[in-house]
């Protein structure tokens, strides 16, 4: 986004008329409504070596302000110079502006066009380079407060009727350092988190129908938040999705069925993430949503259970029956065992594996067939020429894959687990262990999304008729968790 000079009439026009009426901080986000300001209004800024100046439309009207700055702290000598290097206009995109540059005298910005508008302002000192400010990619983040819109998205968990599970970006990596012989040990079968790292951001969920045009208006946080639906937040907490990181974990109710919704997630008040769309299920879905298990940290979405013992309307690690987890802790206890009668840490069986890496990719693997997914079949509306989701028969009663399951009342359909999850198993361990994955060109698509991801006859990574598992719009294929 290249900032751009005033023509010298309009900026002789502009800066005759200068009227100060406030001096803005660095580091403080301010906001103000049209009708509250005169029109041009004119904000003194700070001295800054460095002065980073974002701006963010948080109404909509039929015209947005007009932005300018100057960091020639001499009024008079602006208005009668005959130079307008000096001065610039702030473009604005999906109702953001930025404008960065040096200001040892400090520096002025000037609105006009306010109308009924309402906009905030932050200004930092940050270090920024106005070139490599782009709209959807930030390369150079300033450490102090400005607005935003952040390339990472928000991630769907699932939905039921009236319930979804969303997540925010990652926010911290896993901080973790490999076992060294022969002191080589790896993670237990029910894993625990470790501590939360101190100061997490401030992530904030906003919803709305997408019928309410959330996306058609300014694409800021503060018209966001103003414009959004309030919902029940049943659960909001911080939940650490396995090699992924951090992310900030909502569990919301009270949604109505049969309907498609917006989600976005607003960061410390100024930076947005998303959107990202889904559809809660039809009023007679009747799996509930597992989510927040140690062993499992992938796992979040609808699996084919009773529905939980009231006050409870989902499952957690604390209210899954223990003759479920039991079992599968057993498994990983043996396969981890059995793993470690491999030298690990001494040999090498791998290049680019490791005994973390192979337990890790079998957890993925054995949690993804020991709950399985939920789903709805597609909708008459979906377009003929998008992929179906790999969905099974409507069943009932015991799962083959994991007869530990309750029997249920309902018959319900599963989105089978993605073929890569039994061959990222098979790739990561070492060949004594035996894993084995149906062939693609045969009688792999019998149990496994085939073909979504990967190419179901070369094999290539993305080369899939979709690339992907799941994407921004609800759409999901295969289970890759």
């Amino acid at each position: 986004m290249r900032l751009r000079a005033l023509p010298q009439s309009l900026s002789c026009l502009v800066y005759a008329t200068l009227a100060l009426t406030e001096s803005l901080s660095l580091d403080a986000l301010y906001s103000f409504s049209g009708p509250s300001l005169s029109d041009p209004t004119t904000f003194s800024l700070p001295q800054a070596q460095q002065l980073f100046v974002s701006i963010a439309i948080c109404s909509t009207e039929a015209t947005s302000p007009t932005f300018f700055v100057t960091n020639n702290s001499d009024t008079t000598a602006v208005t009668e110079s005959t130079s307008s290097s000096d001065v610039f206009q702030i473009p604005l995109q999906s109702g953001f502006g930025y404008w960065t540059g040096t200001a040892p005298q400090g520096a002025f910005l000037t609105v006009q066009n306010i109308g009924q508008t309402s906009f905030q302002v932050a200004v930092s000192n940050g270090c920024m380079y106005p070139d490599q400010v782009v709209l959807y990619s930030i390369l150079i983040l300033p450490a102090a407060l400005v607005h935003e819109l952040l390339p990472s998205l928000p991630l769907l968990g699932d939905t039921t009727n009236t319930q979804a599970l969303i997540y925010s970006y990652p926010f911290s990596p896993v901080d973790s350092s490999p076992s060294i012989y022969p002191n080589y040990t790896l993670p237990p079968a029910n894993l625990s988190a470790p501590s939360l790292p101190s100061e997490p951001p401030a992530f904030s969920l906003f919803i709305a129908p997408t019928s309410s045009g959330l996306t058609s208006g300014p694409q800021t946080a503060c018209a966001i938040q103003s414009a959004s639906t309030s919902v029940s937040v049943l659960t909001n907490d911080s939940w650490l999705r396995g090699n992924e990181g951090w992310r900030s974990q909502w569990l919301i109710g009270g949604l109505t069925p049969s309907t498609n919704y917006t989600a976005y997630v607003v960061q410390d008040q100024v930076k947005l993430s998303g959107p990202i769309y889904f559809s809660t299920k039809s009023p007679s879905f009747s799996c509930p949503l597992v989510h927040s298990l140690p062993y499992c940290p992938s796992t979040s979405y609808a699996v084919p259970l009773p529905f939980p013992q009231s006050p409870a309307t989902f499952y957690d690690s604390s209210t899954l029956p223990q003759s479920i987890s039991d079992p599968l802790l057993q498994y990983m206890t043996n396969f981890t065992a059995m793993l470690l009668t491999f030298p690990c840490g001494r040999d090498l069986y791998s290049p680019l594996q490791t005994c973390e890496s192979c337990q890790e990719a079998y957890r993925n693997w054995l949690c993804s067939v020991s709950f399985p997914r939920c789903a709805e079949p597609p909708s008459s509306s979906s377009s003929p020429s998008s992929p179906t989701p790999a969905l099974t028969a409507p069943q009932s009663g015991l799962n083959a894959r994991n007869p530990n399951l309750p029997n249920v009342s309902y018959s319900y359909q599963t989105v089978l687990p993605c073929l890569e999850v039994c061959n990222a198993a098979d790739r990561a361990c070492p060949n004594f262990l035996g894993i084995k994955c149906p062939n693609p060109r045969f009688n792999a698509a019998s149990s496994y999304g085939v073909g979504y991801i990967d190419s179901s006859t070369q094999g290539v990574f993305g080369g899939g008729s979709t690339g992907t598992a799941q994407d921004r719009w609800g759409n999901v294929w295969c289970n890759p968790s």
